[in-house]
């Protein structure tokens, strides 16, 4: 039973016109701004092999992003559930896209590595275990249909 529905709000607006717009393929920019509330705006783009810039962040990115930060986040929360105290975590995530002939594509896996640095290293163990509670608790994770999985490092 949920404990409650929680609604998230984010504009995109594509800055990228370069005039025609869209008028073919390479006549358009992918620039766009992600804007939140109170937030810095994020400047957006397409990964540069679709023609994006690779100065700004791409939606692939992004979401590998959201899959790392979610499990960290998750991680913490479970870390203290089980009384192990984490002094510091650094992920170095991994995701991998297919592409398809219609042009389409998908995420078909991501891999989390994880690098936790715990208080008390006789917890390593549990502390290594507790990325599979994290995961089972993840939002993010929880909502993709491709496999999230952790290979986590020692520090």
């Amino acid at each position: 039973m949920p404990l409650g529905d929680h609604r998230y709000e984010v504009t995109v607006a594509w800055t990228g016109n370069r005039g025609t717009g869209t008028s073919s393929y390479r006549a358009y920019g992918r620039e766009h701004e992600i804007a939140l509330p109170g937030l810095p705006v994020l400047p957006g783009s397409a990964d540069p092999t679709f023609h994006g810039d690779r100065d700004r962040y791409n939606p692939e990115q992004l979401l590998l992003t959201a899959l790392a930060q979610c499990h960290m986040l998750s991680y913490l929360h479970v870390a203290v559930q089980h009384g192990v105290v984490v002094t510091a975590y650094e992920d170095r995530a991994e995701g991998s896209m297919r592409l398809n002939r219609d042009g389409s594509g998908e995420f078909t896996d991501v891999l989390l590595r994880p690098r936790v640095t715990l208080a008390d290293e006789s917890q390593r163990a549990l502390a290594d275990q507790l990325h599979e509670d994290a995961n089972r608790v993840c939002f993010i994770a929880r909502s993709v249909n491709f496999p999230v999985r952790h290979a986590p490092e020692a520090p």
